[in-house]
This record gives C-alpha cells, structure tokens and sequence, in this order.
C-alpha cells in the first residue's frame, strides 16, 4: 500500500491546528481529509473509513473520548488506527483515551517529524496484516497462525494455546495498547469467568518461554507489542 492509498482524518475544533497538521502530512503523500468538531469527525468517518485518525479530546458537540467509542463501535471502522492529539498531559486523560480504544496518545505541541514517524510506526501494522498472510512475520520472530507455532530466531518453540493466542493479538497490531477488558474478551471470551491474575500470568510465562522483552505493561490500562 503507497502513501497516497491511506486516507488519514484529522480531526480539530482549531482551525490552524488542522492546517498546520495537514500541510505536514500531506508533504509525506498521505490522502488527509479534515472535520473541525466530534459530531462532523464520526459522520466524515464513516464515510471515508479511514485507516488512522487524529483525534483532538478537547472539542464541542461530542468530545474526542466519545467519538473514539463510538467509531471502535462500529464494526466497519473497528480496526482504524485512532491517535489522540490534545494539550492534556494528565495520566488519567490518557487511561480514559486508551478505554475509549484508542491506538496511541500525542500531547500538544508537538513537532511535525515526530507526528509523521509516529504516523508511519502505527500504519505499519497495516502492510504486516496485508503482507503477513498465515504467517506474521515480526523480524527475529515469526508466528505460524496454521500451525499455532511460534519460531525465535528460527528456533521453534510451541505455547499453550491461550499464550499463543494472547501473544498473537498483542503482536498483530504493533504498538497498539490492549486494554485487560479487549484481551480477555478477545483471548477468553466474554462468557468465561477467569481470574484478575489470569493475563498477568500468562504475559509472565510467555517473557520467560521467550526470552524477550517486547511485551510493555501499560499502567492502570494493559499492554501492548513493541516492535
């Protein structure tokens, strides 16, 4: 997928913020659209589906916390990469953000070259899920989706299947942090009673079967895969 394939919204009550913003990436080749309020954002969402969205929190009508929810519920949009943008730098802002489901969490004012690597970080995932097919290819660490096998350095080494399958969500969207409610859901199911513990554990016993220390624990949210 070329840069010019990705349709990227931007979404801002202020006025220079999105010009500023959107001069910046489109010099990158990103198809960029923009909205100015939450309401006008969700409508241009569904529209558009875009892959990734910046998301101010900070916004009348619907604020950036209410939008990220209801663009996550629905199921045509799920999978879009959400980043929010505000001048909030609060710890509990950020839990509320990443609850809501969102991808990553840039704080005001920020410089252009960070944004856009941060832009091409997060849409990687994109050309791994394209490219990966029955395999996700992560570099020194391959995991056979068929086979439920997982290969380190070309070392094969077999997981219990809820490891493999807790290690397979958190690796199939680099960077992307996990809330404990979406794993359980996605790993466990939400019909099945397990222990507070449950995911802490297997996280454990995966790092130790691994040797590796890509896995990050989020505080207070859950965790993600870093590349």
């Amino acid at each position: 997928m070329q840069n010019q394939d990705i349709k990227i919204l931007l979404v801002d009550d202020e006025d220079d913020v999105l010009e500023f913003l959107s001069y910046n990436i489109r010099k990158e080749g990103y198809d960029v659209h923009t909205a100015n309020n939450g309401v006008k954002g969700l409508q241009k969402a569904i529209e558009l589906k875009p892959h990734l969205i910046i998301l101010d929190v900070m916004m009348p009508e619907m604020d950036g916390i209410e939008t990220c929810r209801e663009i996550k519920q629905n199921q045509q949009l799920e999978n879009t990469i959400v980043v929010f943008l505000t001048a909030r730098g609060e710890d509990y802002s950020q839990i509320a953000g990443f609850d809501a489901g969102a991808d990553d969490y840039v704080t005001k004012p920020v410089k252009p070259r960070l944004l856009v690597s941060r832009i091409k970080a997060l849409l990687r995932r994109y050309r791994t899920e394209e490219d990966s097919g029955s395999k996700l290819d992560l570099g020194m660490m391959v995991i056979d989706k068929e086979r439920y096998v997982v290969f380190l350095d070309g070392a094969e080494i077999n997981l219990p299947r809820k490891e493999f399958e807790l290690l397979l969500l958190l690796a199939s969207k680099p960077n992307k942090v996990f809330s404990r409610d979406e794993i359980f859901s996605k790993v466990w199911g939400d019909n099945v009673i397990v222990g507070d513990r449950t995911i802490d554990v297997h996280i454990r016993k995966i790092r130790e079967k691994l040797g590796i220390n890509n896995i990050k624990t989020i505080k207070g949210v859950g965790y993600k895969y870093e590349p």
